[in-house]
């Protein structure tokens, strides 16, 4: 006798169209996981190809349990996107609008779109050891695994996404997902003046700044933009010189020729061959690098970074993760405490006073657009401290009626220190921007 959809699955077919959330839909997942293992394995028996498959051994599940046209879809669309895909987040995956998916358990899934994070009750999964499998098919072409005695994975996906992934004992309620897609639209200086990230007359100063090698870090929170805008940048490099980059997991996608990427190594299964931002800064200075890019700095690798800005390799970048100019300042001097070199914070500060030129702060605002709010350089040191003088800034002036951040851009009147040295080289098209500022005082 057939086995009933409705027994076996608890499953009410008049609530079919009140069901809003995608979890719901297959309340027994013990049984679902079984069925789905059951067509898995008569695909492998059958020796043939598994796309062409899928719907004629879902047909036969179907008739044994009498499965309706909507869940007969609903197990094709699961199978197929497991075998074909990667998972139930395929859909994610393609769709150039999502720019991140997270993902907390089988059934807490969120989506950014725009910069706004929603729920996405269309996804699910059918418990923790189907999110795990996911990610391992992801991350195992890249040589990377996740188990007991691997909880925690960085990596990325072929076309460039970022994938982090932590299970148990690490994270305590199940495995969390964090996925940063690539960007594939082509985006550029003109494409964030557009949009409306920095004002024309700051994408002119990046492009000196940059063409002038002054070093420069960018700093902001986790989304803020950081790594598009180091992207950007690097457009302004000249094409003959060779450009040496350095980064956890790839994301920096430079369209320059002449580029040569550098990626870190984990341990191996007898905890050896790790293989740091630190070893790659320090190797990279033996490669004849015009310009050195670390993709960001977050350890003990600041202090090497600093050494290369101080040390003749002039227009190198960084990011890293602060709340402002002043706030990466402090961290900077925190990460380089961390090296092995026991030195002074004058002595400190007097290396990043005469490595750093620029600190450009990106942020997302609350309604969800990112700007870059902060051009400052760094001017010295008086009473010990590092000064900051601020070029550029995005002043907020509250919130319009549909939520969306109000504000200015302003430039300050003091004509900076960095305009000299951009003058040195040769690059005099800032004129309008500054010399009207000597002008009036």
């Amino acid at each position: 006798m057939k086995n009933s959809w409705v027994n076996e699955f608890n499953f009410d077919n008049s609530s079919l169209k009140n069901i809003e959330n995608d979890y719901d839909i297959f309340t027994n997942k013990k049984l679902l996981d079984e069925l789905r293992i059951d067509v898995i394995q008569r695909l492998i028996d059958s020796n043939s190809e598994f796309r062409e498959n899928v719907d004629e051994e879902v047909e036969k599940i179907s008739l044994e349990y009498e499965l309706s046209t909507v869940e007969r879809n609903y197990l094709i669309n699961l199978i197929d996107n497991e075998i074909n895909g990667y998972g139930p987040i395929t859909e994610l995956l393609e769709d150039k609008n999502v720019t991140e998916i997270m993902i907390n358990s089988p059934s807490d899934i969120y989506i950014e779109v725009d910069g706004k994070i929603t729920r996405d009750d269309n996804i699910s999964f059918i418990n923790d050891d189907h999110i795990i499998r996911t990610v391992l098919r992801i991350i195992g072409p890249l040589g990377r695994t996740l188990d007991a005695s691997n909880p925690m994975v960085d990596s990325r996906l072929k076309d460039g996404s970022r994938i982090n992934a932590i299970i148990p004992p690490l994270s305590v309620k199940g495995p969390v997902v964090t996925i940063r897609k690539f960007k594939k639209d082509i985006i550029d200086m003109d494409s964030l003046v557009g949009n409306g990230t920095l004002t024309p007359y700051m994408a002119r100063f990046l492009d000196a700044c940059v063409r002038a090698k002054l070093n420069i870090i960018v700093c902001g929170g986790t989304g803020s933009g950081k790594t598009t805008l180091l992207n950007v940048l690097a457009d302004s490099i000249n094409d003959l010189e060779r450009i040496i980059t350095i980064e956890d997991a790839v994301e920096l996608n430079f369209r320059k020729e002449h580029v040569i990427q550098l990626e870190t190594k984990n341990t191996n299964y007898e905890k050896k061959g790790e293989i740091t931002i630190r070893d790659l800064v320090r190797n990279s200075l033996r490669m004849r690098p015009d310009r050195i890019i670390v993709g960001e700095v977050r350890g003990s690798e600041a202090f090497d970074m600093l050494q290369a800005m101080n040390t003749g390799h002039d227009g190198s970048m960084t990011t890293l993760h602060a709340n402002g100019v002043e706030d990466a300042l402090n961290r900077l001097e925190t990460m380089i405490l961390m090296s092995e070199f026991d030195l002074p914070i004058k002595a400190i500060r007097g290396y990043i006073n005469s490595a750093i030129d620029i600190i450009v702060n990106t942020e997302r605002l609350s309604d969800g657009k990112r700007k870059v709010t902060n051009i400052s350089e760094v001017d010295g040191i008086k009473d010990g401290e590092i000064i900051l003088n601020k070029i550029f800034s995005f002043e907020e002036d509250g919130v319009t009626e549909n939520n969306e951040v109000k504000g200015e851009f302003i430039l300050y009147d003091k004509e900076p220190s960095v305009y000299k040295k951009i003058k040195s080289r040769g690059i005099n098209d800032l004129d309008d921007m500054f010399k009207k500022k000597k002008k009036s005082k």
